[in-house]
């Protein structure tokens, strides 16, 4: 049975509303962040750097969870080299899970990325061999960004085939951009997100590289709860977007004009927005389902 949870990197935006959305759930919460010390969001805070094994270890020991959820790495690339981004994605999630499984921890939680199937922060145009995209896509991503998302998953892998000495349950989360209110207001209500309205702004490339996904963070915290409750066996990577895409022009259209070459799966679109990322694997698995759209904001 989960009775503690430690988040790492509980003072970001997405860590602050997992680490809420557990409290309100009955939750005890331990934030494990290297940053300036936080208290309000968890009952308890342990200063961790996340790339020292020491620290780590001993921050899970001391603290004791049932659960880990390890959000604590670089949220974006453009700020630090490219070793630094890669080794904060691929060391900090081998940390965690190596201390995770010596202290007897059952459940990790992984923040994974759009980015490891080759999307996001790509310089050229993502490969997309059929939608929508689903857990069996192949990944081809090649910066220090996605490289270092995929290898999470890989480690991942590799801790699940051990027999002991290893969580039993590990969730790797491919989130898309994760919004709150205001920045989905500012972002979508507030521009012009027709294929035209992108074009015109030069953000068309960029945005077909994300595939016009989001996630809103009330569906984000409500998914890691829902990660860190299951009891599967082994590792599951999960797809996670909103219910529809980021953009007023019609999926169909959108498929038609920027993804010609790609297979298009019986029954997408079923919805005039349908997302490009199918989830259907967590609703099956966790039985989470997205509920917010920015569409409600107007």
């Amino acid at each position: 049975m989960v009775e503690t949870i430690a988040v790492t990197g509980g003072n970001g935006r997405v860590g602050r509303a997992v680490l809420e959305h557990l409290v309100e759930r009955g939750y005890r919460t331990v934030n494990l962040s290297r940053g300036s010390r936080e208290e309000s969001h968890s009952q308890t805070y342990l200063t961790t750097d996340l790339l020292d094994a020491g620290e780590v270890y001993g921050s899970l020991a001391k603290s004791d969870p049932d659960a880990v959820v390890h959000l604590g790495m670089i949220p974006t690339p453009e700020s630090t080299p490219g070793y630094r981004t890669f080794e904060s994605n691929a060391m900090s999630t081998y940390h965690v899970l190596e201390a995770a499984g010596g202290v007897g921890v059952e459940t990790v939680a992984l923040a994974s990325s759009l980015s490891a199937i080759g999307g996001g922060f790509e310089p050229d145009p993502i490969t997309v061999d059929s939608l929508p995209v689903d857990e069996g896509h192949r990944l081809t991503p090649s910066t220090p960004y996605g490289l270092g998302k995929q290898t999470l998953e890989t480690v991942a892998d590799g801790f699940a085939r051990r027999e002991h000495g290893a969580p039993r349950t590990i969730a790797s989360l491919r989130f898309p951009w994760v919004v709150d209110d205001d920045l989905a207001r500012e972002t979508f209500v507030e521009g012009d997100r027709t294929l035209d309205g992108l074009r015109a702004a030069d953000e068309l490339r960029g945005q077909r590289n994300t595939l016009f996904t989001y996630v809103h963070v009330s569906d984000v915290a409500d998914l890691v709860r829902r990660s860190v409750e299951a009891a599967f066996e082994g590792h599951e990577r999960l797809w996670v977007s909103a219910p529809d895409t980021s953009l007023e022009t019609a999926t169909e259209a959108v498929v038609g004009e920027l993804f010609p070459e790609a297979d298009v799966r019986d029954g997408f679109p079923e919805t005039e927005h349908a997302p490009l990322v199918d989830t259907a694997k967590a609703e099956r698995l966790l039985g989470w389902e997205p509920t917010w759209s920015w569409r409600t904001l107007r």
